[in-house]
């Protein structure tokens, strides 16, 4: 009988843990613990019961796992800044990476910018957006 509360334990542990955790890690840990329960109630062995949560957990993060990651991780959401990237703009502010200045006039607005391989950029220059950095443009020429 201990061990029907060891695994009910161990069920409600994974479900506290997946519960605080952003990402999905435990949920298959629960299931596994779970399935232990139900042989642990019928009077396994320790040993089956050992096997059974290590074989159910197994099979539940095998299964599972592609279709999670694939439906619910992955998910992300375009933003503006996402359109930016690849577009043409003209530098406002001459760029320098060393003494932390410079500016890109890009569809319509000023970012702060820097270049991407370091080099300066006169004012003027038309550049290309490459990625975004915190709210830093990086550009290449």
């Amino acid at each position: 009988m201990t061990n029907v509360y060891l695994w009910l334990g161990a069920v409600i542990l994974f479900g506290i843990i997946e519960a605080l955790t952003v990402g999905i890690v435990s949920i298959w840990f629960s299931i596994g613990a779970l399935a232990a329960l139900i042989a642990a109630a019928l009077h396994a062995a320790p040993w089956l019961q050992i096997t059974v949560f290590l074989a159910v957990s197994a099979v539940a993060l095998i299964i599972t796992r592609p279709l999670i990651k694939k439906k619910i991780l992955l998910r992300t959401t375009p933003t503006n800044t996402d359109m930016l990237i690849g577009e043409k703009g003209t530098v406002d502010e001459a760029i320098d990476n060393l003494a932390g200045t410079g500016s890109v006039k890009i569809a319509g607005k000023v970012w702060s910018a820097k270049s991407e391989n370091g080099d300066g950029i006169p004012s003027g220059s038309t550049v290309t957006a490459v990625r975004i950095e915190g709210v830093k443009l990086i550009v290449k020429l």
